[in-house]
C-alpha cells in the first residue's frame, strides 16, 4: 500500500480482490471488474476523530485522511462543505416531516458535486506526472475539469456529446480548455476517451483516474453525517448517472461507523433517474444483477448514461439496503425543478428536478414514512440548464413607473392590493421585532 500523509491505501479489484498498488488504472486485468481504492483504516484510527475534523478547514479537505491524497500534496482549493438545508416547505408539500436537502448546487468552484471528485482526481494526475488531463462529460464534469486544470496550470481536453446544453459548453470553454463535441451520446464519448487515454497517455479523470476520482464523492456522505450532528439519516435519495455517487455515500457511512464517529444504523438508499435513461432504476425494479443498456432520450442530460459503469453494483446495493429506485418523465422533471425553487429557494438543474420528483413519489407511494430523517441530494445548479424552462415563464408587459399603473396591473390579475397594519409593514420591511 501507498502511505499518504495519514492513511495507507491501494487499488484493489472489487471481484477477485487482486491488488494493483497505486497507478492510473480502472479495471482488473484478470476479471475486468472495476478497481476501487481500499484503505487500511487502522493507520488512521484514533487520529481521525470528531475533534480533528472540526479543527480542519471548512471544505472537503477536513476529511483528507480518508481520501487517496498523494504524499506531499497540499490542497488549497476550498471545495465542498455545502449546506444541508432543512426542507420544511418542500416537506409540507409532499408530506415529509423531517426532510433535508444537501445542496451541492452551490459547490465551489463550478456549482456541482463534480468539483469534489475532480479535486481528488487531479491531485493524483499531478502525482502520476500527467501534463494533459481530460474527461468524457455530460456537462458538470467538463466544467469542473476545465476550471480546476486551469487553476493548476495543466492542459485540458474535454469531450462531450454534441447536443449538450449551451450553458454547460460555455462554462467549459471560458476556462480555456479544448472542447471536442462528438456526434453521439455519452456512451460513445466515453468509449472514445478510453482509447485516447491509452494512445496519448493522458489522465482522464473518469477513465484511467476513475478509482481516485470516485472517492471524492464520499465527502458528500461525511458532510451529511457531520451536519446531522454525527448521526446517520434513515434515508438517502440520490440521482444516478454512472451509479458511483450513491455507492460512495454508503461507503462514507461505513467508514465513519468503523472508526467510531457515528453509531451504526440501517440507512436505506433510493435512486432517482429520468425515464428517458433509466437502466439502473429498471434493474432495481426487475431485481436484475445486470444492466440492460438504453439509448438516452431525456432533458436530464447530466444523468444520460445508457450503460453506467457502476450500474450493477448500485442496483445491488440499493436492494441490499431495502431501498428502491424510480424514474420520472421530462414533464415531471421540470415540475420538480420549479417545486424545489418555489418551496426552498433552491434553483437546481434538471438532475435535481429528477431527484425532487422521485422524492415526492416515494412519499406518495409510502416507501418513505413521513417522520423518517431523509436527505435529498441536489447535485447541480439550475443556471446550467435554463433551456429546460424555455417558455415556462413569459415576460410580463412593462408598466409605467406610476402607482396608478401598478394598481391597474394588480386589478388586471383580479388580485386586490394587500393592506397592512403598521406593525405588519415594519415586520415585512425590517424583519422580526
Amino acid at each position: 500500500m501507498t502511505e499518504s500523509s495519514c492513511t495507507k491505501y491501494e487499488l484493489r479489484c472489487n471481484e477477485c480482490g487482486k491488488s494493483y498498488g497505486n497507478q492510473p488504472l480502472s479495471a482488473c486485468a484478470d476479471c475486468l471488474a472495476p478497481l476501487e481504492v481500499q484503505y487500511d483504516l487502522d493507520t488512521v484510527r484514533g487520529r481521525f476523530t470528531r475533534d480533528t475534523v472540526a479543527a480542519g478547514p471548512s471544505n472537503i479537505w477536513r476529511y483528507k485522511q480518508l481520501l487517496p491524497i498523494p504524499e506531499g500534496f497540499e490542497p488549497d482549493l476550498p471545495v465542498g462543505f455545502t449546506p444541508l438545508v432543512r426542507a420544511k416547505g418542500l416537506g409540507k408539500r409532499i408530506g415529509a416531516a423531517n426532510l433535508y436537502v444537501k445542496n451541492d448546487a452551490v459547490c465551489f468552484p463550478t456549482l456541482s458535486f463534480k468539483d469534489r471528485v475532480v479535486s481528488v482526481a487531479l491531485a493524483n494526475a499531478q502525482a502520476f506526472g500527467f501534463t494533459t488531463v481530460g474527461c468524457s462529460s455530460t456537462g458538470n464534469l467538463a466544467n469542473s475539469v476545465a476550471a480546476q486544470s486551469a487553476r493548476l496550470g495543466i492542459k485540458a481536453c474535454i469531450l462531450v456529446p454534441a447536443d449538450l446544453e449551451a450553458a454547460k459548453i460555455l462554462n467549459t470553454q471560458v476556462y480555456g480548455a479544448r472542447l471536442v463535441r462528438i456526434d453521439g451520446n455519452y456512451d460513445h464519448v466515453n468509449r472514445l476517451c478510453t482509447l485516447i487515454a491509452d494512445e496519448y497517455n493522458w489522465g482522464f479523470v473518469n477513465v484511467n483516474l476513475r478509482p481516485y476520482y470516485a472517492e471524492g464523492s464520499k465527502t458528500v456522505g461525511y458532510e451529511i453525517a457531520e451536519q446531522l450532528g454525527w448521526k446517520l439519516p434513515d434515508n438517502i435519495v440520490c440521482p444516478m448517472a454512472g451509479g458511483s455517487l450513491i455507492r460512495k455515500i454508503r461507503k462514507a457511512f461505513k467508514e465513519l461507523v468503523a472508526l467510531g464517529l457515528v453509531e451504526d444504523k440501517p440507512v436505506r438508499f433510493f435512486g432517482a433517474q429520468a425515464t428517458g435513461c433509466s437502466p439502473i432504476s429498471h434493474a432495481v425494479r426487475e431485481g436484475w444483477d445486470h444492466i440492460e443498456p438504453q439509448r438516452p432520450n431525456t432533458i436530464a442530460r447530466s444523468l444520460a448514461i445508457g450503460n453506467p459503469a457502476d450500474g450493477p453494483a448500485a442496483a445491488k446495493m440499493i436492494r441490499e439496503t431495502g431501498g428502491w429506485a424510480e424514474d420520472v418523465s421530462d414533464v415531471e422533471i421540470v415540475a420538480g425543478m420549479q417545486e424545489l425553487a418555489e418551496t426552498e429557494g433552491i434553483f437546481t438543474e434538471t438532475a435535481g428536478g429528477v431527484t425532487t420528483a422521485v422524492t415526492a413519489r416515494l412519499y406518495a407511494h409510502g416507501r418513505i414514512k413521513a417522520d423518517e430523517t431523509t436527505v435529498v441530494c441536489i447535485t447541480g445548479n439550475g443556471l446550467k440548464t435554463t433551456d429546460a424552462l424555455v417558455g415556462r415563464f413569459e415576460a410580463e408587459p412593462a408598466i409605467k413607473p406610476r402607482l396608478a399603473a401598478f394598481d391597474e396591473y394588480l386589478r388586471s390579475l383580479d388580485a386586490p392590493a394587500p393592506t397592512f397594519e403598521p406593525e405588519q409593514e415594519f415586520e415585512l420591511a425590517g424583519g422580526a421585532r
